[in-house]
């Protein structure tokens, strides 16, 4: 979905598309990666007041310092950062909302400021605090309008809409004005409309917010299943890790301004040297296991069939655990406690601190 400017009434109804051709998209987007960030900078100047004056300064501000990114299609990115951190700025110049200071950026192949509105063809977006639908009409008509604006035929926006109705239980309020809707009941309208026209890329910011624990598992089951079918391009900024964990393959963690983490999922506990903890059931009591690790790595303790092993550090891992112990005991049941993303991101800007 394009991301033009909102009133409180609804955004502007001039067709993201301008005067384009419905292939407007270019074969030059098709093989292009989804996301490139080379070295991109925003500058903000603001006033600070002079201490003991009238006076203001003039100050710069560096929201997104350096960075470089580069998603492929078909990824799933969490892009997780503090309030301040330069998330929401870093989507604008992706979107062509902002012109960055330096560097570059190119999103499925176009430059997003002067392609803008060729570019809101091939993506979507949701922001948290900003609405694409219209506050006095009916959900339903909101998306007869922005698949007009997509030029999508009546046959391609019903089929698709049953789908995302189906899909984000719309059927409900689908014929409510959308200023009566729950917060939750609208973001889940507003995640249908940025998915109404099929995009290859979606870029979700909080797009959980308001909405209950239910609500959110039924969201994120639909998000991976519609990407599934559709090899969408996923990239996702919010601050319920719960999000990150059940949608994405990769994290990119971001403080003031740079890049200070980006690699898979699955090892982002790993390379921090997070402390997890394996608890394991044998079927029969044993006093000691014989474990690899040393005493900084590993601590074990015992209690009859029941052994609770903390372990840290990239190169001791869980199969290796196992191993170890399937060779000593036969195993009845275990259970590994991970920890929370968010502490790791505090460890995160911890370090970067000192």
């Amino acid at each position: 979905m394009s991301t033009p400017e909102h009133s409180r009434h609804g955004p502007s109804t001039s067709p993201p598309g301008g005067t384009a051709p419905p292939d407007a998209r270019g074969s030059a987007s098709e093989s292009a990666p989804a996301v490139v960030l080379d070295r991109l900078r925003r500058d903000y100047v603001v006033r600070a007041p002079v201490a003991g004056s009238r006076r203001r300064r003039r100050q710069v501000v560096r929201a997104v310092d350096d960075v470089s990114l580069r998603i492929e299609r078909g990824e799933t990115v969490g892009f997780v950062g503090a309030n301040g951190a330069g998330k929401s700025t870093t989507i604008k110049m992706m979107t062509g909302i902002l012109q960055p200071s330096s560097g570059t950026v190119r999103v499925l192949g176009r430059d997003p400021v002067p392609e803008r509105r060729h570019l809101a063809r091939e993506i979507g977006v949701v922001f948290g605090q900003r609405s694409q639908l219209w506050w006095d009409l009916p959900l339903r008509d909101s998306y007869r309008i922005l698949a007009s604006m997509h030029r999508l035929t009546d046959r391609v926006r019903e089929a698709r809409l049953e789908r995302l109705v189906e899909g984000l239980d719309l059927g409900g309020f689908l014929n409510r004005p959308v200023r009566q809707l729950s917060l939750g009941q609208r973001m889940r309208g507003e995640v249908a409309a940025a998915l109404l026209h099929s995009p290859g890329l979606v870029v979700l910011d909080e797009p959980t917010i308001g909405l209950d624990m239910v609500s959110k598992e039924g969201l994120r089951r639909f998000l991976r299943e519609d990407r599934a079918e559709r090899g969408t391009t996923l990239f996702l900024t919010t601050h319920d890790m719960g999000d990150v964990e059940r949608l994405c393959d990769r994290i990119v963690v971001v403080n003031s301004g740079t890049v200070a983490y980006d690699g898979p999922l699955e090892s982002f506990r790993e390379r921090l040297g997070a402390p997890r903890e394996l608890t394991v059931d044998l079927e029969e009591p044993a006093a000691a296991l014989d474990l690899p690790g040393t005493a900084s790595t590993l601590a074990v303790e015992a209690d009859g069939i029941r052994h609770r092993i903390a372990f840290s550090g990239a190169e001791l891992t869980v199969p290796a655990l196992l191993t170890a112990i399937n060779r000593q005991a036969e195993v009845r049941d275990l259970a590994l406690t991970e920890p929370a993303i968010e502490d790791l991101v505090r460890q995160i800007y911890a370090r970067d601190r000192r």
